[in-house]
C-alpha cells in the first residue's frame, strides 16, 4: 500500500516544480523587456526634468529629507545618459549591464524597505516613498525574473580598461583644469595641489574644502569646462565598460586551406565566394563543416559579406553558428551583398533584406562589339587601340616574382589615397603568392610604359571577379573599358564563360528613374543619389557598367531590425575604407605582406 502512495505524493512537487518552470520561462523575456522599458522612461523622466525648471525643482525636492524617488530618477543630465546607456545594453541583453542594474536596485530596495520598516523615521509618512518603493522593488524583481535573458558576452578587459580610462581621464582632466584655474584664479595662496584637488573634487562632483574655496576663485565657464570633462569621462568609462567583444579578425591559416576546398567544391555559386579570403576577416562554420560563414566585427557589428561559402545545404548551419555567435557577444549580425537565394535562406533566420544594388555579369557567348547599343564603346576601344595601347593577360603565378613587386609597386603609387579600400568586393593583398589563378591585366603605351592594371579573383573554374582595378592620370580616357574588352574578346587565353565587373549600388533608381512615367518620389530620390555621386562615383559606376550590356544580378543587405541600419552603415563604411580612425599602428603597417603563420595572416 505504502509503496503506491509514495509516487503520488512524491509527483506532487514534480508537477509543481515544472508549472513554476514553465511560468518564469513564459514571464522571462517579459520580465528583461520591461527592465529595458523602466530604463528608457528613467531617461525621459531625467530629460524632462533637466528641460522643465518646475519639475526639476521637485524632483529635487523629493530626494532630500523624508523622501526619496525610484531608481536612477535625479533629474540629473548624467542619469538621463546612464539611463540611455544601460536601456541599450540590456536591449541587447548584455550580462554586466544585467550585473550593474541588479546590483545597484538591490541595494536600494534593501536600503529603502528599511527605511520605511525602521520606527523613528518618517519615510513611511509618505505615499511618494511607497511609490518609489514599490517601482524600485518591481525592477529588482523583473532583473531577477529575467536573469536567464542577458548572456551577450562582454570582453573580459572591460573591468581592466574601463578603472585604467577612468584613472587616467580624471588624472588628465584634472591636470588640465589645474592649469585653467591656475590660469583664471583671482584669489591668492593656492598651490598647484590645491588646483588640482579643487579639479578632482569637481570632476567626481563633490563640493572642495573649505580652506580650497577661500584660496580658489574661478570664472563660471572654468567650472562649467571641468564638469563638461567629467560628463565626457563618464560617457567614456561607461562605453568601455559595457562594449561588446571586438572579435578575432584574423583568418588562421588552417581555416583558409578549409576555405579553399570549399571552394574548390562549391566556388562557381557566387562571384564574391574568393573574397571570403580575405586575411582581416574571420570565419565560422557549420557543424559537418561544409559551409561557412565569413565575416569581421567592426564597432560591435559582426559583418558577413557575400553568401556563405559551400554546400547550400549546409549553409542554414553555418547561419544558426554565425548569429549564434552575435548573439552571445551582443554583436548586432548584418550582410553586405548577399545574393537572393542566400537573403532567402538569412530570411529564414530572421533577417530582413534591403537592396543595395546589381552586379554587373557580362556572359562571354552574349558579349559582342556589334551593333547600335555597343556604337559608343566601340568607338572608345578603337581609339585607344589606334593609340598603341596593348593589354597583357597573365595569371599571377605566371608572372616572375620581380615583375610582380614591380606591379604592386606601380599599384600602390596609383592608388586614389592612403587607405586599401574594400571590404565584400575586394581582396587586398595584390600580388600574394597564395593568389596564383588570379588573373592580371597589363597595359602598356605605344612606348612599351606601363599605363594601367586590372586584377581578377577566380570565380570557379571559368568565371572571374573583378578585384583591383588602377591608372595612370595621364594616361587617355577610356583605357579601363579597352582593357576590359580585350579581356572579353581574348577569353579563351584563359578559359573564360563569365566576368564579374563593378557594383552599381541603387542601380534601379537611375535606371528607372530617367524613364518616362516616373513618380516625383524616385525622381527626387535619383536627384539625391545624382549629388552625391560627385563625390561617391554612384552614378557613373553604373553607366560605366552599363556600356557593357551586362546581366544585373541584385545584391541585398540584411539586417534583424531598421533601427541598427545607421549603425550597419557606419561599420560598413568603415570596413570598405571610406571612413578611417587614424593610429599609429597603420601609419606604419605594410601593405601587400602576409604576416607569419602563427599570426593566422593579416
Amino acid at each position: 500500500m505504502s509503496s503506491t502512495v509514495k509516487p503520488e505524493s512524491s509527483a506532487v512537487p514534480v508537477e509543481r516544480s515544472g508549472v513554476l518552470a514553465s511560468l518564469l520561462a513564459r514571464w522571462r523575456p517579459r520580465a528583461a523587456a520591461a527592465t529595458v522599458w523602466y530604463l528608457r522612461l528613467l531617461a525621459l523622466l531625467n530629460l524632462l526634468a533637466v528641460l522643465a525648471v518646475p519639475f526639476r525643482e521637485q524632483v529635487r525636492t523629493h530626494n532630500e529629507g523624508e523622501y526619496f524617488t525610484p531608481y536612477l530618477l535625479t533629474a540629473g543630465l548624467t542619469s538621463v545618459v546612464l539611463s540611455l546607456f544601460l536601456a541599450v545594453a540590456m536591449r541587447r541583453r548584455k550580462r554586466a549591464a544585467w550585473i550593474f542594474n541588479t546590483a545597484l536596485s538591490g541595494v536600494l530596495t534593501l536600503l529603502y524597505l528599511a527605511w520605511m520598516v525602521t520606527p523613528g523615521l518618517k519615510f513611511a509618512h509618505h505615499v511618494l516613498n511607497y511609490f518609489s518603493t514599490a517601482l524600485t522593488v518591481l525592477f529588482f524583481l523583473a532583473c531577477l525574473v529575467g536573469r536567464k535573458e542577458f548572456t551577450s558576452k562582454g570582453d573580459p578587459s572591460n573591468l581592466k580598461t574601463g578603472v585604467a580610462t577612468f584613472a587616467g581621464g580624471l588624472l588628465f582632466g584634472a591636470g588640465l583644469g589645474a592649469v585653467l584655474v591656475g590660469l583664471t584664479n583671482t584669489a591668492s595662496g593656492a598651490n598647484f595641489w590645491d588646483r588640482f584637488g579643487y579639479s578632482i573634487a569637481r570632476m567626481v562632483t563633490l563640493a572642495p574644502s573649505e580652506h580650497v574655496i577661500d584660496v580658489i576663485n574661478v570664472p563660471t565657464w572654468v567650472n562649467a569646462f571641468i564638469n563638461t570633462m567629467s560628463a565626457v569621462l563618464f560617457l567614456l568609462v561607461l562605453y568601455v565598460a559595457f562594449r561588446s567583444p571586438r572579435g578575432q579578425e584574423l583568418l588562421s591559416v588552417e581555416d583558409e586551406v578549409k576555405l579553399r576546398g570549399l571552394l574548390d567544391r562549391q566556388g562557381e555559386r557566387d562571384s564574391l565566394g574568393y573574397f571570403a579570403l580575405r586575411r582581416d576577416k574571420a570565419v565560422i562554420f557549420s557543424p559537418s563543416g561544409k559551409a561557412a560563414v565569413a565575416y569581421r566585427v567592426v564597432g560591435g557589428v559582426s559583418l558577413a559579406s557575400g553568401d556563405p561559402i559551400g554546400d547550400p545545404e549546409a549553409w542554414p548551419g553555418a547561419i544558426d553558428a554565425w548569429l549564434g555567435e552575435a548573439r552571445e557577444h551582443a554583436w548586432v549580425p548584418a550582410v553586405m551583398g548577399a545574393s537572393e537565394e542566400a537573403g532567402v535562406i538569412y530570411a529564414r533566420h530572421g533577417l530582413d533584406a534591403l537592396e543595395l544594388g546589381d552586379e554587373a555579369i557580362v556572359e562571354l557567348d552574349e558579349f559582342s562589339l556589334d551593333g547600335r547599343a555597343m556604337r559608343v564603346v566601340r568607338q572608345a576601344y578603337n581609339r585607344v587601340k589606334r593609340a598603341g595601347y596593348t593589354v597583357r593577360i597573365r595569371r599571377h603565378e605566371d608572372i616572375p616574382e620581380s615583375e610582380m613587386a614591380e606591379l604592386v609597386e606601380r599599384a600602390d603609387h596609383w592608388r586614389d589615397g592612403a587607405t586599401e579600400r574594400g571590404f565584400s568586393m575586394a581582396l587586398g593583398r595584390l600580388g600574394d603568392p597564395d593568389d596564383g589563378r588570379c588573373v592580371m591585366l597589363e597595359c602598356h603605351d605605344a612606348d612599351g610604359e606601363l599605363s594601367a592594371l586590372l586584377s581578377f579573383v577566380p570565380w570557379g573554374e571559368k568565371g572571374l571577379s573583378l578585384d583591383l582595378m588602377r591608372r595612370d592620370r595621364e594616361t587617355e580616357n577610356g583605357l579601363m573599358e579597352y582593357m576590359v574588352i580585350e579581356l572579353l574578346q581574348r577569353a579563351k587565353e584563359v578559359e573564360l564563360e563569365r566576368v564579374s565587373l563593378n557594383f552599381a549600388m541603387f542601380r534601379s533608381v537611375f535606371e528607372r528613374g530617367s524613364k518616362l512615367g516616373a513618380g516625383p518620389v524616385l525622381r527626387l530620390w535619383r536627384s539625391v543619389l545624382g549629388f552625391f555621386s560627385r563625390w561617391w562615383q554612384i552614378e557613373s559606376l553604373y553607366r560605366a557598367n552599363a556600356k557593357y550590356r551586362p546581366i544585373w544580378e541584385p545584391r541585398y543587405l540584411l539586417f534583424e531590425k531598421s533601427s541598427e541600419i545607421p549603425r550597419i552603415g557606419i561599420a560598413s563604411a568603415r570596413a570598405e575604407g571610406f571612413i578611417t580612425a587614424p593610429s599609429l599602428p597603420a601609419l606604419f603597417r605594410r601593405r601587400h605582406v602576409r604576416a607569419t603563420a602563427s599570426a593566422g595572416g593579416s
